[in-house]
């Protein structure tokens, strides 16, 4: 099987902590040149120090936010015309909890902002690189809620539908030139993504951390949490040369956890 990524240089948003840092990791060890992404340069060093690299490899920092896109653009732009980028791994964190009917209008503008719009933003920043060596890999970090909609995360459930609508779309358009659009979908994984919901639910509930926690292991097949590196290794694999013939998919990443087929 043909995993390597060598001479291929990876842009890794949300690559500060958890898939994202993750899925950072496994693309270096496939090979790739990985520049990771996010807002804080102090975790970004941080994640650098610990990347794999033989001695041509060669890894960097990007301090981005994506909530202001026309700075990012320029980022990108300006990474891009010095280093070509082959592999895109959309990644951000999610919008707040609630139900979507208390949901305001501009909850949902600033998450569509963040998570549609600013991936926009960041393909139209490297597709020349990509059309141009004919050779491309995007993959967006999405969620199950694609499938079956999550109680309780309703902003998040409507803004992730309309990520894949929009990846679906790109990946009929962009085949021509070689390149693959997919998303993944994580389930449970041992993240701040989690952290963050477990205290939502634990406000809601009045159930404790541990209550909670053990609900979402008891829905899950494997009767785990997923670890982030088991979900990096995933997005690793449909960057490779391997999963040249893969495009336009949703993969779930959750233990079996949802129902539907």
């Amino acid at each position: 099987m043909d995993l390597d990524l060598t001479g291929r240089h990876a842009l890794v948003c949300g690559a500060s902590e958890g898939i994202g840092r993750a899925a950072a990791r496994e693309l270096a060890l496939l090979g790739a040149d990985v520049t990771v992404l996010a807002r804080r340069r102090d975790a970004l060093e941080a994640v650098l120090a610990t990347l794999p690299r033989t001695g041509t490899q060669r890894h960097q920092a990007l301090v981005a936010d994506v909530s202001q896109r026309d700075d990012l653009r320029a980022k990108v732009d300006a990474l891009a015309a010095t280093s070509p980028v082959h592999i895109l791994v959309n990644n951000t964190g999610g919008p707040p909890g609630g139900r979507v009917s208390d949901a305001a209008a501009e909850d949902f503008l600033d998450a569509f902002g963040k998570h549609v719009l600013a991936s926009q933003a960041l393909v139209q920043a490297v597709a020349p690189g990509m059309r141009a060596a004919r050779w491309g890999r995007i993959v967006n970090v999405v969620s199950t809620s694609v499938y079956e909609p999550i109680a309780g995360l309703g902003v998040s459930n409507t803004i992730r539908g309309a990520v894949a609508s929009w990846a679906k779309t790109l990946s009929r358009e962009l085949a021509p030139d070689g390149i693959t659009v997919n998303n993944v979908l994580p389930g449970y994984t041992e993240t701040g993504r989690i952290e963050q919901i477990v205290r939502e639910r634990m406000a809601t509930s009045g159930k404790s951390d541990a209550e909670i926690r053990d609900a979402m292991r008891a829905n899950v097949p494997l009767g785990r949490l997923a670890k982030p590196e088991e979900t990096g290794g995933v997005i690793a694999f449909l960057c490779s040369p391997a999963a040249g013939y893969v495009t336009g998919v949703s993969l779930a990443v959750d233990g079996g956890r949802m129902a539907s087929i």
